[in-house]
């Protein structure tokens, strides 16, 4: 048969496996193919969507008898060009966007088993429904799946209470490389029955297996949960404030996320309608306080399993000592759920702001939070010094140490000239800076295709061959995501 036949014989096969309605491989492609940063666009063979794990398991044996590499796929909103297929017009996507159900909500073991497919969103609303907490949060939960959530163990704003994706989950079903079905979907929190497998599919970015549902933890409601934002004079007095903050309010401490002057202008620039809290000149009552115009703005969140009277003691405690120990310029406390959502409103548009502003480079990384202040200090100044001019955006989550370090191009440059001649030389000088103070170079988007050609000057030999040890054995064709997290 030709390659046309062959093709032709691969895509029928699918059709008859999902349905005829969901292959596409003709038309407006571009929601599968391109990635969210708008930094790269593939080219699929085929969008195949499957509508169980039966289905994606048929897919599978399909693409592995043809020798067709597959690309899964969730909401497509990963950061490192992980989930689109490369332009060779060879590759299909298999897209777990219709698998999106929730099994079963078990609450007496605190626990919900959902369908790779299933928005973070609607798992949250699931969840407060049941008057229960799933507490993973990030910016793209209203488009991010769990499926996807689970490959690239997404982070977000909770970490520094809950941990990661890979925390909150208890057990997996996994479509493998030869398309049969691992059934872990276990609720227990004690299983000492060898190799965690469970483990090993979490954070692999797809190229081990296809995870097609995970059963999840759940926990109770906080009483209640107050927010409220610090200006401060610098990332040694935020490092401070933190520790200060943990010492106080323990494990009620939820979130703390950090946001410099120049990552708040974005956001004023871009979005004038969002308040930012002591931004000198933005106009509103609390501007006029000690701390506009601070360095850092600090956003703290605190859950409370008494009662809101007793969090707002504890929280505004916590924010008089800050001020008397200097490590804070003035601060406030959301007076109502919609002043707090506001505030994270305002956290949460410095990405959108970012890419309104135009093309940037990314950098997400983690460090010892001890380090985090000298590292910076002596970071900066080497970019103004490569970069004259350059503009950093710099923010995060410096309750667990990860840091969006991003580097824009000077006031009225241009963006796409900046990324061309300038990202090769940013990147190499931040994540040697990273290696010296001893931090990793993708602290929760993963590797995909943009690392994976670096990954080996900062990841140690033995580790990589351990790494290329386990692709071999699970997936020794290369066909699940061939290219990213390991390469070529």
């Amino acid at each position: 048969m030709s390659e046309a036949d062959l093709r032709t014989d691969l895509l029928q096969r699918l059709a008859g496996i999902v349905g005829a309605a969901h292959v596409m491989h003709e038309g407006d492609l571009s929601a599968w193919e391109q990635d969210w940063r708008k930094r790269a666009r593939g080219k699929a063979l085929a969008v195949v969507r499957p509508g169980s794990t039966a289905e994606v398991a048929a897919v599978v044996r399909a693409c592995v008898a043809a020798g067709t590499a597959l690309v899964p796929q969730g909401g497509n909103t990963g950061l490192v060009v992980g989930g689109i297929p490369d332009d060779s017009g060879t590759q299909v996507v298999l897209s777990l966007q219709r698998m999106k159900r929730v099994r079963e909500l078990d609450a007496d073991n605190l626990a919900v088993t959902v369908e790779a497919g299933c928005v973070l969103q609607q798992l949250q609303q699931v969840a407060q429904d049941a008057g229960l907490l799933f507490p993973l949060s990030l910016a793209a939960e209203g488009s991010c799946t769990l499926g996807g959530n689970l490959a690239t163990n997404a982070g977000g704003t909770q970490v520094l209470r809950y941990g990661n994706t890979r925390d909150l989950c208890l057990g997996l079903e996994v479509v493998t490389a030869s398309g049969e079905v691992w059934e872990g979907l276990s609720g227990l929190r004690k299983d000492n029955t060898g190799y965690d497998l469970r483990d090993l599919f979490i954070g692999s970015e797809g190229t081990l297996g296809v995870i097609t549902a995970a059963t999840l933890k759940l926990y109770p409601q906080p009483a209640a949960t107050l927010t409220a934002w610090a200006a401060v004079p610098s990332m040694e007095a935020a490092v401070r404030l933190l520790t200060l903050a943990r010492g106080r309010l323990a494990s009620g401490l939820t979130g703390f996320e950090v946001m410099g002057h120049f990552a708040l202008s974005l956001v004023v620039r871009h979005f004038p309608q969002l308040p930012v809290p002591f931004f000198a000149g933005q106009g509103n009552a609390a501007n006029q306080a000690d701390g506009a115009g601070a360095p850092w703005g600090v956003l703290l969140e605190l859950a409370d399993t008494e009662s809101e009277a007793h969090a707002r003691v504890q929280l505004e405690s916590l924010l008089e000592a800050a001020l008397e120990e200097g490590c804070a310029l003035d601060a406030v406390v959301a007076e109502s759920l919609a002043q707090a959502k506001a505030l994270w409103h305002v956290r949460e548009s410095i990405p959108l702001a970012q890419a309104e502003e135009g093309l940037n480079i990314k950098h997400d990384i983690a460090l010892p939070i001890s380090r985090i202040p000298a590292f910076c200090l002596e970071t900066d100044a080497l970019l103004e010094r490569a970069a004259p001019g350059m503009r950093l955006v710099n923010f995060g989550h410096l309750g667990d140490g990860n840091l969006h370090y991003n580097v824009q191009a000077p006031e009225g440059g241009n963006p796409q000239a900046f990324l061309r001649d300038q990202e090769d030389r940013i990147n190499h000088l931040v994540y040697e800076q990273v290696r010296r103070f001893g931090g990793s170079i993708s602290a929760e988007h993963g590797v995909g295709g943009l690392k994976a050609d670096i990954l080996p000057q900062y990841k140690s030999g033995p580790a990589l061959d351990l790494m290329r040890a386990i692709k071999q054995a699970l997936d020794p064709k290369n066909l699940l995501n061939p290219g990213r997290v390991l390469g070529g």
